[in-house]
């Protein structure tokens, strides 16, 4: 018996047979599809798997619902805010618990208007020195215009004379010896002191003689200069009251030694 070997391997298999040889080992098949169409998503289909959607616009809508929301929250926040703000300000206006928005914003305006000019009104009764050296002088009509006034009174000039300085010992020896020098009365003097700056208000009465007195003019001009030169004039001094702009007013006849 003669052995035989051929090198030859097997034919292969026609293209029919390896599909079926396919179909017949493998009950399923690995399938991509490719839709004719875009849609919002791609489907894939893994043998043995279930098929499972690729999101492409639900990203996009997330976050657009996300940041619509975020503004909502915002815009509520800042809307309780405001009704906050506006439920103090009710309580500070009287009267206005049935008013709107717009009408209690227009009562609060004119509320602060009317506090504002009550408080200036308030300031010119009371002496409160200002960080501002200032000298002011005019007429003061109100005493010329006081019923209780008497006819010798009445025919007198007054004058309302207002200097703020710093505070110092000799300042006001010093005016009263100018204000007699200018033959002026001393009718009603408001002077206050606060962190060593002193506001002294006076009410000055010029007695009209039959000679004829001093003009009006003169005598505002005469006095403004005085006071202007107070409130200017100053040197150093140890002894003052402490404060943060510290200056000593000296009288005219011992300026010239510090000059």
């Amino acid at each position: 018996m003669e052995d035989h070997y051929s090198p030859c391997w097997p034919a292969a298999p026609s293209e029919a047979n390896w599909v079926q040889t396919g179909d017949a080992v493998y009950d399923e098949s690995f399938l991509v599809p490719c839709p004719s169409h875009a849609s919002a998503s791609a489907n894939f289909q893994v043998n043995g798997f279930p098929s499972w959607p690729i999101p492409i616009q639900e990203a996009s809508e997330n976050r657009a619902a996300s940041g619509s929301k975020s503004h909502s929250q915002a815009e509520k926040r800042r809307r309780d805010r405001i009704n906050e703000q506006l439920g103090i300000l009710r309580k500070l206006i009287p009267k206005s618990e049935k008013m709107d928005k717009a009408a209690l914003l227009g009562s609060a305006i004119d509320h602060v208007k009317d506090l504002k000019q009550k408080a200036t009104e308030i300031s010119k009764t009371f002496t409160i020195p200002t960080e501002v050296d200032e000298v002011t002088v005019d007429c003061d009509v109100s005493q010329a215009t006081n019923p209780s006034s008497t006819n010798k009174d009445k025919d007198s000039t007054f004058i309302r004379a207002s200097v703020c300085c710093d505070d110092r010992p000799e300042l006001f020896s010093e005016l009263i010896r100018v204000l007699k020098g200018l033959r002026l009365t001393i009718v009603r003097a408001d002077i206050a002191s606060v962190g060593g700056r002193v506001k002294s208000i006076l009410v000055l009465c010029n007695k009209c003689s039959k000679e004829g007195g001093v003009s009006i003019s003169t005598i505002k001009q005469s006095l403004n200069l005085v006071l202007s030169r107070i409130a200017s004039s100053s040197v150093p001094s140890n002894y003052r009251i402490r404060s943060k702009r510290q200056r000593f007013f000296l009288p005219s006849h011992l300026s010239q030694q510090y000059t």
